[in-house]
């Protein structure tokens, strides 16, 4: 008996045995993997120097050792940049390994291959279903989708074919291409497929219904899902099926809140021009479509389409939230009649069918903007606040924004330029940590005015910068319209603070918020700012 004895055993999975203690093995760290690719590079071609594409192949690559040796051997053939190209497929590129090592550690595809040839038919068909999703899963979702048995989803993480944490089930990248590929060469794929639509649509559709109330409870999980469901759109558009542009609808409003309106618009006019039928789908597409389009004008044809078929199909909720956006773009457009027109009717057409008082908050906004961009500050004060209440009532922080802008809105206007910045500060902190990223470039658009209107000409234009800089790298135009009077008052302070610097305070001003990242603007400027109610 030897009652002392520790013995260390390298495994692809665990023993299983009393007393043992595991100690995983991860890929290395990501600077670790591009120190291994350059040494191994350096082996082929000894005067290799690195370039930007050697951090993202190694990314690409899962930062895995033989995977990271065999692409490092075709430097020898290949630049950086060709490499990076064809691992669009990963496995056909990663083979050649040394002839001295099993063949199973000759080729990448050999070494997952290996791997899966000792699974059971049961955990084979769960792994080759598992690659459907893309960014991993939750239980719930593999349950679904997958028809998963916990024990052998934790089979798979065992034998490290499948990865857990923070809730959440993902294979590294090169052994979801290996599954993909089997799961293709069986007579599941389109089904399994099918099965994930289903599953992301439907948790789109649950989050489309809670987005006026609790839209950045909402947040976290669809950032999450957002490689899955692009997954979602792209089989749904090569299959043709009308929930492409369901999907699409249903999501477009939470990306463009995201800071992912360009996508947005690119996946709904992609599925639109798709789908011809002239339904509820189409209807609420085109619908969001207008709300996230960049120009006014434009933004009226698919709004006007939609708000045809809304009355065609007799859906009254649908017609009020259409006639609540038509609202806001004929504010930009200049045409305030039009405008006031457009909110009334959509709050009447709420009050008719009995909708909740909270689906009218955005139409109250829209009032607010409407009042503001004709400088009626002693009316949106009030307004303004019943909105914030409403808001505060149902726990609905994306209310609560709409009101805190338009709150900041008045003193600016009113010439208080002090306590315009607090309020502001207010509306940034409470965007910020809600999620909302439009909005938090909008109000440090008002902040940057207020220093500018303070006198504090360098730091409106530094600021200003900033926020231009991060709407354009979310998709959000700075300026839609050359009559939006949130237009005309950039123009009076910072256009007038740009006009005040020397060209070279004003090069440094505006290069100084371009470079800057924009969550480091953010900290700056809020320092200890905590939201509050107003």
């Amino acid at each position: 008996a030897c009652p002392s004895l520790e013995v260390l055993v390298t495994s692809r999975e665990p023993l299983h045995i009393s007393g043992e203690q595991e100690y995983s093995v991860p890929p290395l760290v990501h600077e670790e993997g591009v120190g291994f690719f350059m040494a191994r590079a350096r082996t082929v071609r000894p005067n290799f120097a690195p370039d930007e594409a050697v951090s993202e192949i190694c990314r690409r690559l899962d930062d895995l050792p033989l995977a990271l040796e065999l692409a490092a051997a075709r430097v020898k053939a290949l630049s950086t940049a060709q490499i990076l190209e064809r691992l669009e497929q990963r496995l056909p590129l990663l083979t050649g390994g040394a002839r001295d090592r099993p063949e199973r550690q000759r080729t990448l595809k050999a070494t997952i291959e290996w791997s899966y040839e000792l699974l059971s038919d049961e955990e084979q068909r769960l792994f080759c279903r598992l690659a459907v999703f893309r960014g991993g899963c939750m239980l719930e979702g593999a349950e679904d989708v997958a028809s998963a048995d916990l024990d052998v989803l934790q089979s798979l993480v065992d034998k490290s074919l499948l990865r857990h944490s923070n809730e959440r089930y993902w294979m590294l990248e090169t052994i979801r291409e290996y599954a993909g590929e089997r799961l293709g060469e069986g007579d599941e794929e389109a089904t399994v497929r099918a099965r994930h639509l289903d599953h992301f649509l439907a948790l789109a559709e649950r989050a489309y219904e809670e987005r006026i109330a609790s839209v950045s409870a909402w947040f976290p999980i669809l950032d999450a899902e957002l490689d899955n469901t692009r997954a979602a759109l792209d089989w749904a558009a090569i299959t043709g099926l009308s929930a492409e542009t369901q999907l699409a609808g249903a999501v477009a409003h939470y990306w463009w809140l995201r800071g992912q309106a360009s996508e947005a618009r690119e996946r709904v006019t992609g599925a639109l021009a798709r789908y011809v039928a002239r339904d509820r789908i189409r209807a609420r597409a085109l619908t969001h479509l207008g709300e996230i389009v960049d120009d006014d004008l434009e933004a009226l044809s698919p709004l006007e389409e939609a708000l045809d078929l809304w009355r065609a199909e007799g859906d009254v909720r649908g017609e009020a939230l259409t006639m609540e956006l038509i609202g806001y773009r004929r504010i930009a457009l200049s045409e305030q009649d039009a405008a006031q027109r457009a909110f009334e009717q959509s709050l009447a057409l709420r009050e008719q069918v009995g909708a909740p008082e909270l689906e009218g908050a955005r139409a109250m906004a829209g009032m607010c903007q409407l009042l503001v961009s004709q400088g009626q500050v002693e009316r949106v004060e009030p307004l303004a606040r019943d909105l914030y209440e409403l808001g505060d009532r149902y726990e609905a922080n994306r209310v609560q924004q709409s009101a805190l802008h338009y709150l900041a809105d008045c003193p600016l206007i009113g010439g208080d330029y002090s306590e315009a910045e607090t309020r502001y500060l207010r509306a940034l902190a409470h965007a910020r940590d809600s999620g909302i990223l439009g909005m938090c470039v909008e109000e440090l658009r008002g902040v940057a005015m207020s220093a500018a209107a303070q006198g504090d000409l360098a730091r409106g234009v530094r600021l200003a910068a900033a926020a231009e800089a991060q709407g354009e790298s979310i998709g959000i135009a700075g300026r839609t319209s050359p009559t939006h009077f949130w237009t005309k008052l950039q123009e009076w302070f910072i256009d007038g603070a740009r006009a005040q610097l020397t060209p070279e305070e004003l090069e440094a001003a505006e290069r100084a918020g371009k470079e800057a990242p924009f969550d480091a603007v953010l900290d700056e400027v809020l320092g200890s700012e905590t939201v509050a109610a107003p």
